[in-house]
């Protein structure tokens, strides 16, 4: 019988482990097989921000599939017609941009799960092929990511990560120094102070609740976020990408100057 590929993700975290993701704003397969080649948890395939096409993401899910790595799909809004689609086309799991309550996030859990724990429509596609209990593997291995994006939802941060089968809520830093009036400056100490504090509440809730999520692109960044509870990271590679290429040109230019 066929095997369902773990969702690398979920086993992350059920081992009391930090689980790694990265995206970027193409997300083709070819940059989803090359990524994970690295050795991430997940992919995360941006349809809030990114071009998320419906005709290539059974393709993406496929690619992430072969490294044993999670297709997280973001969705623009908490749609159920948009998340059943995504989870249809093989991703392993929903993010959802926004959320600012704990009646938003039970009724997203609805939309991802299949019954008893949610009313997702039924459908049997690719990854049900040769394996008769698909639906039960699907609502024990589909992950749940929710983004705090405002002071609202900060301050329903533990009711948020209390709701049953979410797996993490996510703190958004950029969207929540616009909510607090620093467009642009994600490092404020304002916006820093908050989020810290919200990832430390949501982490000190411990088992049976959803874990603390950040984006954090710098490796120096990390250590400090991991102390907080923190245990799902984000990172985009187009940052990696920019960070490595301005060292090596950095690199080349001081050569060239050192040897004129």
């Amino acid at each position: 019988m066929a095997e369902r590929p773990r969702n690398a993700v979920k086993r992350r975290l059920a081992a009391g482990e930090v689980a790694v993701v990265t995206a970027g704003h193409s997300g083709s397969a070819d940059t989803i097989d090359l990524m994970g080649s690295l050795g991430l948890d997940g992919f995360w395939i941006e349809g809030e921000h990114g071009p998320l096409s419906w005709e290539r993401l059974a393709d993406q899910t496929r690619a992430a599939d072969l490294w044993g790595m999670a297709a997280l799909v973001r969705v623009s809004r908490p749609d159920p017609s948009l998340i059943v689609r995504a989870l249809s086309l093989g991703a392993h799991g929903i993010v959802v941009p926004g959320v600012r309550s704990a009646e938003e996030t039970r009724a997203i859990v609805q939309a991802v799960k299949f019954s008893p724990l949610g009313e997702r429509g039924v459908t049997l596609g690719r990854r049900s092929y040769g394996r008769p209990r698909f639906l039960h593997e699907e609502n024990a291995e589909t992950v749940v990511v929710v983004q705090l994006e405002d002071p609202l939802a900060l301050a329903n941060a533990e009711a948020i990560a209390s709701v049953p089968h979410l797996d993490v809520a996510m703190v958004a830093q950029n969207d929540l120094a616009q909510a607090m009036g620093h467009l642009g400056e994600p490092g404020h100490p304002e916006v820093q102070q908050a989020m810290n504090a919200a990832l430390s509440r949501i982490a000190a809730l411990g088992p049976g609740h959803a874990v603390a999520g950040a984006n954090i692109g710098r490796a120096a960044e990390v250590a400090a976020t991991l102390a907080l509870g923190v245990r799902f990271l984000y990172a985009s590679y187009d940052a990696w990408l920019k960070a490595a290429a301005q060292d090596y040109l950095a690199a080349v230019r001081a050569g060239t100057a050192a040897g004129s």
